[in-house]
């Protein structure tokens, strides 16, 4: 990888994510300590390795460790995250492009098939691929071969590849848009990350260790939770993973006076308890709602379509206020229409 190495959190505490390994996570959770232990096994392989894992699970760190941790480590590992790109830009991506392949190709660029020579491809939410971009990754990872946009010469790329999706097992492998083909050859070796809800016997380990970092980032001393903080922290469903525990424990540190961080800093939007006083809020809030139809995919595409209309169809700062990124944005608001 180039440029500023980045830092993560793993029940050990931090460690930069160049350099992270297996070694680097431990679990006292049944779920997580047999995938790690299969991800060990598939180190000793070259067998395509399919991560399945909701958003924030850290699928791309688990990649990341599997790499560093098998016989490629000195080869480059190269990450692409395959969502929310047209057929051409996505081949281009891919497989690369030759000078004046299509308009403002001004020279000749490598894509990450031939990148990740010798390595690793890490291939994020392949479950959203095109069908024409599905053939194409189908041959280059069968035959390791592969040709540039705007070129009839064929290449060729040694490479690992590890997918991941945020689908489960089911409704990926029964989905009708993905090959099935495609999707044998794609899962030699299938890894799951279970969420973090699932995980309460890491989620001690885990809070410290996003504690320590976020302190250390914002050069705060931190000593202690106070036992509101830490019971808000632990009885929390944490429905966005650790993408979302690192979110709220820098908020936290960041807002905290002292050394202590108290509940009042801990930022964490809770339900109603009573289902039926969610409901006559939501509805008495949106009067687009008050028809009563309150399923999650209906709420979450009205409240999609609001943000977006009170930014003016900025999708990357509706993004941003979402706290979601561009692609999974583009996933959703494709899925409305």
């Amino acid at each position: 990888m180039t440029g500023r190495a980045r830092t993560a959190e793993t029940p050990g505490g931090l460690v930069d994510t160049s350099r992270l390994t297996l070694d680097d996570f431990r679990s006292a959770d049944p779920a997580m300590t047999r995938c790690l232990e299969l991800a060990r096994a598939a180190c000793r392989t070259d067998l395509p390795i399919l991560v399945l894992g909701e958003s924030g699970t850290g699928k791309t760190l688990l990649a990341r460790a599997i790499h560093n941790s098998s016989r490629r480590s000195g080869a480059p590992f190269i990450s692409f995250n395959a969502a929310a790109l047209s057929d051409t830009l996505l081949d281009s991506q891919l497989f690369g492009h030759e000078k004046g392949a299509f308009t403002g190709a001004q020279r000749q660029v490598r894509g990450k098939f031939e990148l990740a020579h010798g390595g690793t491809l890490f291939l994020d939410e392949i479950a959203d691929m095109s069908p024409l971009a599905q053939a194409k990754i189908l041959r280059a990872v069968e035959y390791g071969e592969f040709e540039r946009l705007g070129s009839e010469r064929l290449n060729r790329a040694d490479v690992r590849l590890i997918s991941a999706t945020h689908y489960s097992i089911d409704r990926f492998s029964g989905s009708e848009q993905f090959r099935r083909d495609l999707f044998y050859r794609i899962s030699g070796i299938t890894l799951t990350i279970p969420s973090l809800r699932e995980r309460p016997r890491d989620l001690r380990e885990l809070v410290a260790a996003s504690i320590v970092r976020a302190a250390r980032q914002l050069g705060r001393e931190i000593t202690s939770l106070s036992k509101p903080a830490a019971d808000a922290l632990f009885s929390y469903s944490w429905p966005g993973n650790l993408r979302e525990l690192d979110r709220v424990i820098l908020a936290a540190v960041a807002l905290t006076e002292g050394d202590v961080i108290e509940e009042e800093c801990v930022l964490i939007q809770r339900r109603d308890p009573s289902a039926a006083d969610e409901r006559t809020r939501v509805a008495g809030a949106d009067p687009a709602l008050a028809d009563g139809d309150l399923r999650l995919r209906t709420v979450e595409k009205e409240h999609v379509r609001r943000v977006l209309a009170s930014v003016a169809g900025n999708k990357a700062q509706a993004a941003r206020v979402l706290g979601i990124s561009r692609s999974r944005l583009e996933r959703k608001l494709a899925a409305s229409k």
